[in-house]
């Protein structure tokens, strides 16, 4: 009783294909993953950051605060 001989033609061709197949399509996935998940609630943070910003008065806060050195606070 022998064991029969393994088909070995164009094994790595079909093994090649089928780890480009899935490597494409985890790729497509994690990428769809990643936007669900960490650039459109991203993108919805800074619009609503952004929505009620006042870079006035955040601009005086700072003056005020001593963060630039060639602007004086208004009091002075």
């Amino acid at each position: 009783m022998s064991l029969p001989k393994p088909n070995m033609r164009g094994m790595l061709a079909r093994r090649t294909t089928f780890h480009i197949a899935m490597a494409f399509t985890l790729s497509i996935g994690c990428s769809m993953v990643y936007k669900l998940l960490v650039a459109e609630p991203r993108k919805r943070a800074y619009a609503a950051f952004y929505k009620e910003y006042d870079p006035v008065k955040d601009f005086n806060a700072m003056r005020e605060a001593g963060v630039f050195e060639s602007v004086r606070p208004s009091g002075e």
